[in-house]
């Protein structure tokens, strides 16, 4: 049998859209609530949209809608297409995969794999990204799940805060603790353990000095094999320009994107946020 293979990821991924065009992934929309009603992720709302409101309400998340979810693999098998790789936000952070997972055995003719990410933002977006190529490149559907299986050993997400007020309203905390960082002024370089839950890779005081640590854990990364990078933010446009030009500076660089925070991320990061994620090529 002749394979058809689809690449499908939520919109925590943060890739730019571009590339979701040009890659031919499929995205489906986790939402946001607010008082005055529910939007889609990135689809009827904007991650500056959100940040302007979030002084006067700060709004839930929720997975996707599982119509949504049920109308993309319709449409994919409408369209011909007999396998299905969908990787998504880290179990540990949301029920996304697992309801996706729930939602895969009610559609027939159309074998889904689904795959937790263990990630989150481009440490997502790398992994379906380079799904996608492969899929270009004529994998079969078992060498894309294995390349995938091996790619989520070689990413690494690193990200810094504005503000931990957010974060700790959301819940998603994890094991950052943040009254005392408020207190003192602690800007944590957060990451995302193996288990797929944030945790702090680093303590800083001070807006520069997180994000010099931050260029000091790329730089520690690229003086070894080469790397894959992206840089991504919420509401830090100018620093993340800035980062982006010190990281060029550097060698062992292979592809460098800059991309945005997702809505639903910036709802539970707040404006100021700064991520960096380094994927392992060699």
């Amino acid at each position: 049998m002749i394979e058809k293979i689809a690449i499908m990821t939520d919109s925590t991924s943060d890739i730019p859209q571009e590339l979701v065009e040009e890659l031919g992934i499929r995205v489906v929309p986790l939402r946001i609530l607010f008082r005055d009603g529910e939007y889609k992720d990135q689809v009827e709302i904007s991650a500056e949209e959100v940040y302007a409101r979030l002084p006067h309400e700060v709004p839930s998340t929720s997975l996707p809608s599982p119509a949504d979810v049920l109308a993309i693999f319709e449409k994919l098998r409408e369209d011909g297409f007999t396998h299905v790789v969908a990787i998504h936000i880290s179990s540990g952070l949301s029920g996304t995969a697992q309801m996706i997972e729930n939602l895969s055995h009610q559609v027939n003719g159309i074998r889904i794999k689904v795959i937790d990410s263990k990630n989150i933002s481009m440490g997502l977006g790398y992994i379906v990204i380079e799904a996608a190529r492969k899929v270009q490149a004529k994998a079969s559907f078992d060498e894309v799940c294995a390349h995938v299986q091996q790619s989520l050993k070689k990413m690494n997400v690193y990200f810094v805060l504005e503000t931990l007020e957010y974060l700790t309203k959301g819940g998603r905390i994890g094991k950052v603790a943040g009254t005392l960082g408020q207190i003192l002024n602690l800007k944590p370089i957060i990451t995302v353990n193996e288990d797929g839950v944030y945790t702090t890779h680093a303590k800083v005081r001070g807006r520069k000095q997180s994000i010099d640590r931050l260029f000091e854990t790329v730089k520690m990364h690229l003086a070894k094999p080469m790397n894959n990078v992206a840089v991504c933010h919420g509401a830090a446009k100018e620093e993340a320009q800035e980062l982006v030009e010190r990281i060029k500076s550097l060698g062992n660089v292979g592809e460098l994107i800059i991309g945005h925070v997702s809505p639903v991320i910036g709802v539970h990061t707040g404006p100021g946020t700064l991520g960096l994620v380094v994927y392992q090529t060699d």
